[in-house]
């Protein structure tokens, strides 16, 4: 089900620190069919006013909005992240989370030949199945190591890391892992501050499993030691952690 259709290779972009000033989201316009309660129009954002943005003022209100919008999203009941006999929405939810946190992540991207016309700086709008198609959780890990750096995603090394800055700044958090086989789901997760309640695993002091919120073959508003660390397991051929303020 990937749909990436730009070789990170041919562009020479890998892992790139700096931000090409020439690209542009590939933002769809929100639709009044993308619903929590619906399973429609999962790749265009939601028009929802009860929905909390997340709250840039300071640590602690980008904190509080957080964790008000994971309860919002509530993505263990909401009818728009739950698994089909096709597939699950684990990048429908890390989309859905960043848009409301205000930081850029695709659930669409741009095809091979808008994306040329847009590094050229022509005006392209974003066409569903015309200029633009659905992109999947491997695509992402790929997005980010090639276009990450010009929306201010910023590489991370270890989850004991992300997890400090998510903590420290209320800043939004990212694992996605590709899968070995092209054409299979990989995964993307956030990851998320901390709580009173909800807590990271750790041992001698080191964050070993950040707390997490996904959407997949299970979903959970929270999770920390129940997957362990999933990043690491045998389906996938590498992960990357990434930090937006």
């Amino acid at each position: 089900m990937e749909n990436y259709t730009v070789s990170l290779a041919s562009l020479n972009l890998v892992d790139n620190p700096i931000p090409n000033t020439q690209i542009r989201k590939a933002d769809l316009l929100p639709g009044l069919e993308s619903r929590l309660d619906s399973m429609e129009m999962k790749e265009k954002p939601m028009d929802d006013s009860n929905i909390p943005f997340r709250d840039l003022t300071n640590t602690s209100s980008k904190k509080e909005s957080i964790h008000e919008l994971i309860a919002k999203l509530n993505v263990e009941t909401s009818i728009r992240y739950q698994k089909t006999v096709e597939d699950t929405y684990c990048n429908v939810y890390s989309y859905d989370y960043c848009y409301f946190s205000k930081v850029y992540l695709p659930t669409v991207w741009w095809t091979a030949e808008s994306l040329e016309k847009v590094l050229q700086g022509q005006d392209v709008e974003a066409v569903f199945e015309d200029t633009v198609d659905r992109i999947y959780s491997s695509a992402i890990h790929d997005w980010f190591l090639e276009w990450g750096a010009s929306f201010g995603w910023e590489r991370m090394h270890t989850v004991d890391e992300i997890q400090n800055k998510v903590n420290e700044n209320g800043g939004i958090g990212i694992i996605c892992a590709k899968r070995k086989i092209k054409g299979l789901s990989g995964h993307i997760v956030p990851v998320v501050p901390e709580t009173d309640l909800h807590k990271a695993y750790r041992e001698n002091g080191v964050v070993l499993y950040p707390l997490q919120s996904q959407a997949g073959k299970l979903n959970y508003n929270y999770f920390s030691e129940v997957r362990k660390d999933w990043w690491n397991d045998e389906l996938y051929s590498s992960y990357v952690l990434y930090y937006h303020e």
